[in-house]
């Protein structure tokens, strides 16, 4: 497995495995352009790819740099260990059925800490899928190193209601919830 950064080459194939695992117009080629945007800071991208020998996309993370982001309603600032200045957003990420359980998010998710530290991020903040297969992603999160900082339901709601997102586990309106979680950066 080779981890590296995304790019627009690997925007397709990011678009299909997002909204094959995530559900239908969870992400679109202007999205996801803009989202890679908001991962550059100091020349440096945050976001990456894993791809498999066979040079196929295997997983994605996508990261915000610290300060271009923008907070909502299911932001708890005055919870947080740093400032909003401070933090990185950890928008997004995806492995094939495949691949998973070995280790490829946590690759992705290491890549995208260390390129965030070199921003000058001092944690990075995400809001974890709860409905995910067994609680999953919230667990692999929490091993990470993240910290709960408040549950919110319906965290994606809004996104049926506005942009046709079609939730794989709730259908044309999601009622899922999310977990605020925050994971803070060693310096080093």
């Amino acid at each position: 497995m080779q981890i590296t950064e995304l790019t627009p080459a690997f925007f397709p194939a990011v678009v299909r495995l997002a909204n094959t695992i995530h559900g239908d117009n969870y992400l679109s080629h202007t999205s996801l352009t803009t989202m890679q945007l908001q991962g550059i800071a100091k020349g440096i991208n945050a976001s990456f790819v894993a791809i498999d020998e066979q040079q196929q996309l295997i997983g994605y993370r996508l990261s915000f740099a610290a300060g271009q982001w923008q907070s909502d309603n299911w932001c708890t600032e005055a919870l947080w260990p740093v400032a909003r200045a401070d933090m990185a957003y950890f928008k997004s990420v995806g492995v094939s059925a495949g691949q998973r359980g070995k280790g490829v998010a946590s690759s992705l998710l290491q890549a995208s800490v260390t390129a965030l530290k070199q921003q000058g991020a001092k944690a990075g903040l995400a809001h974890i899928w709860r409905e995910s297969p067994g609680n999953a992603a919230q667990r692999y999160f929490s091993q990470a190193g993240a910290v709960l900082v408040k549950v919110h339901p319906q965290r994606w709601r809004h996104l049926s209601e506005t942009m046709g997102y079609f939730c794989p586990v709730c259908g044309a309106l999601c009622n899922c919830s999310a977990a605020e979680m925050v994971l803070t950066f060693n310096a080093s």
